[in-house]
């Protein structure tokens, strides 16, 4: 059974930057495409970085150019790395597999003066 573990998250000001990780244990970590999603308090998940297999990527309109995911099969992780962040990030962050699997416990991003 895939276990999905998130890490990175926290207390940011506006126009900062985090890095969030994603552990995935188990094998054949490099055959699946790979996201990060979100949730925002009172609204749906929702997809914003997406990786395939061969590292093609792609973004929500509204991370476009601030966040890039990344991954390191060696290490079975996926990245995300936010930039110039904005208080509408603010949302709990979870990566899976694209199509999505178990949902790990995600990490919480608050970005807040």
């Amino acid at each position: 059974q895939v276990q999905l573990v998130e890490s990175g998250g926290g207390l940011v000001q506006p126009g900062g930057s985090l890095r969030l990780s994603c552990a995935a244990s188990g094998s054949s970590f490099s055959i699946y495409h790979m996201g990060w999603y979100r949730q925002a308090p009172g609204k749906q998940r929702e997809l914003v970085a997406a990786i395939t297999r061969d590292d093609s990527t792609s973004y929500a309109d509204s991370v476009k150019g601030r966040f890039t995911i990344s991954r390191d099969n060696a290490k079975n992780t996926v990245y995300l790395q936010m930039n110039s962040l904005k208080a509408e990030d603010t949302a709990v962050y979870y990566c899976n597999r694209i199509p999505s699997i178990e949902w790990g416990q995600g990490t919480q991003v608050t970005v807040s003066s």
